[in-house]
């Protein structure tokens, strides 16, 4: 069964060819059109607000996760934001494993991966405002529109997951 044995691991170095060719694959570009991930160089970077992963199936690489602290990344991608929050991007590397769960044991494991933390209080996700699928699928995990926010050249739906209702979803 998939909720045992899949595990999230850190991306290194040796995970550059396999990120590359998973942004090239329809389903990402159409989930994340206009980022560029600089791979050669962040896969050596280890910031400590920034954690990046690889979600394996019985060692078989399939995903993508990274989980940040949103007001801590270099970048401030997010803006001026509270502390105590995490952030996540997340995908499913081949088009053959969409549907089948794995998205749903990924995010599960980055939620308890970002919760773990007792004052982290709520997980933010930017889902393409055109990305209906998304959306049905945040929003079955609990998380709660917040609002719609222009992100560079991206329109995108701004989630939250608040840890009380993490916990109480179970």
């Amino acid at each position: 069964m998939i909720w045992e044995s899949m595990i999230l691991r850190s991306a290194t170095p040796a995970d550059l060819g396999l990120l590359r060719h998973w942004d090239r694959q329809p389903h990402v570009i159409a989930a994340d059109p206009n980022d560029d991930w600089g791979w050669e160089q962040e896969l050596s970077r280890q910031p400590d607000w920034r954690e990046q992963l690889i979600a394996e199936l019985d060692g078989r690489p399939i995903g993508f996760v990274q989980i940040i602290d949103p007001a801590r990344e270099d970048s401030h991608y997010w803006g001026s934001v509270p502390d105590n929050l995490r952030a996540i991007d997340i995908w499913i590397g081949e088009a053959g494993d969409l549907g089948r769960g794995y998205g749903t044991r990924m995010m599960t494991l980055a939620l308890q991966k970002c919760f773990a933390p007792p004052e982290v209080t709520a997980v933010l996700i930017d889902p393409l405002a055109s990305n209906v699928r998304a959306h049905r699928f945040y929003e079955r995990l609990g998380f709660r529109f917040v609002e719609r926010r222009q992100f560079g050249d991206d329109d995108c739906f701004v989630y939250r997951l608040h840890r009380s209702d993490w916990y109480r979803g179970g």
